[in-house]
């Protein structure tokens, strides 16, 4: 691995960022989507944290976290402004993609070699209206009660003047204040088979626990929003739905859509475009998600086909996409650039507003110099004329 020039590469990154925000892009950008599981499920890195006692020790999360930050900043190469942070560090708690199950009353499970996750506990019949009877739970319950208690410590040492690499911590934040969308969420509780099959052979119930959850998610936005002094209604919303992506284009407008009108029309106020993250290949839903929804970003998982993609959408629709995680996992370097080269093939052409990222969520153990194949490919076959 070479010794990067941060000064340069930073100088070089406001440049490319500056030029897009502008809409004369002079290459199309690159990003990366990865977490603390980088550290945490790489023996390399981890020192002998699991996620187990990542979730059950503030300091451990903390210290935990630092890390990735530092080897995020310093050893990760992409369109970020690198080595350790002038202004110092930011923190949230961090519950994986389990906080708003695990808000909901399911348990959180956990794993030797993946992230943790939540069991569904609605499979029973008997079982499956539970939360109905119980209704939407405390704001400040289930593990939304440990977010605030590692929130709160993690403002302690902020206060007390704690610093890594000596640099203080700068910024804190809290998770919550969005969903991982009505379906998935509903697929995680119900699972994903029942959920789907409900919705053809209990289509009351599947849309009952649909409605639920949804109000049960704008309830938890508005009032985390509240708490933290925010308005209740932000200028634009984002949100996911991963499972969106099993639905035809008949099912998704008619099961689902509703729901997702009634998430952008109780937490935004309309005066900006929204933003959509979908795993999985749900591009033949976008125009749909577009003209209905108010949604010009799309931040895609497996990868598309972006040229029928783009040519269905806004010439403002702004879009993340590109390799697949596994491809950067295990490919060759050779491999990589040559996957780079079709997709800015197919998207320059059409979009100046694409940015290249991974598909979708950077995997542990992904060789640094794939990434780095990954920068250098963009970098050549990414520019615009």
């Amino acid at each position: 691995m070479n010794i990067i020039d941060f000064e340069r590469h930073n100088e070089e990154v406001n440049k490319i960022w500056e030029a897009y925000h502008n809409g004369n892009p002079v290459r199309i950008p690159m990003i990366i989507g990865m977490n603390p599981r980088m550290v945490i499920l790489d023996e390399k890195y981890r020192g002998g944290v699991t996620f187990e006692k990542y979730y059950n020790n503030p300091q451990v999360m903390l210290e935990t976290q630092l890390k990735f930050r530092k080897f995020e900043a310093c050893d990760v190469v992409y369109d970020h402004i690198m080595g350790i942070p002038d202004q110092g560090w930011q923190l949230y708690p961090d519950f994986q993609n389990d906080v708003e199950c695990g808000w909901l009353g399911a348990e959180v499970k956990y794993s030797d070699n993946a992230v943790p996750f939540t069991i569904p506990f609605l499979r029973d019949d008997s079982k499956k209206d539970m939360l109905f009877k119980k209704g939407i739970p405390a704001l400040f319950s289930g593990l939304l009660v440990k977010a605030l208690d590692y929130y709160n410590y993690f403002t302690e040492k902020k206060n007390e003047g704690f610093t890594y690499e000596g640099k203080p911590i700068n910024s804190i934040w809290f998770p919550g204040m969005g969903t991982d969308g009505p379906m998935t969420v509903a697929c995680m509780l119900r699972g994903t088979t029942e959920f789907c099959i409900d919705l053809y052979e209990d289509t009351e119930y599947a849309l009952e626990l649909l409605d639920y959850v949804t109000e049960a998610a704008i309830f938890r936005t508005k009032g985390l929003r509240k708490y933290f002094g925010q308005p209740e209604k932000a200028p634009a919303f984002w949100f996911a739905d991963d499972s969106i992506q099993l639905l035809s284009c008949g099912d998704y407008e008619k099961f689902i859509l509703p729901f997702h009108k009634k998430l952008i029309n109780e937490l935004s106020d309309g005066t900006q475009k929204n933003s959509i993250h979908l795993c999985g290949d749900a591009s033949r839903h976008f125009k749909k998600i577009q003209d209905e929804l108010n949604v010009y970003s799309f931040d895609t998982g497996f990868p598309i086909n972006f040229k029928i993609t783009l040519s269905q959408l806004s010439p403002e629709t702004q879009m993340n996409g590109g390799v697949h995680v596994n491809t950067l996992l295990g490919a060759s370097p050779e491999e990589i650039k040559k996957a780079v080269k079709n997709i800015c093939g197919d998207v320059k052409p059409l979009s100046k507003k694409f940015v290249l990222r991974e598909a979708n969520n950077l995997s542990p153990k992904t060789p640094l110099e794939n990434i780095c194949a990954m920068y250098e490919a963009v970098k050549e076959f990414g520019r615009f004329e």
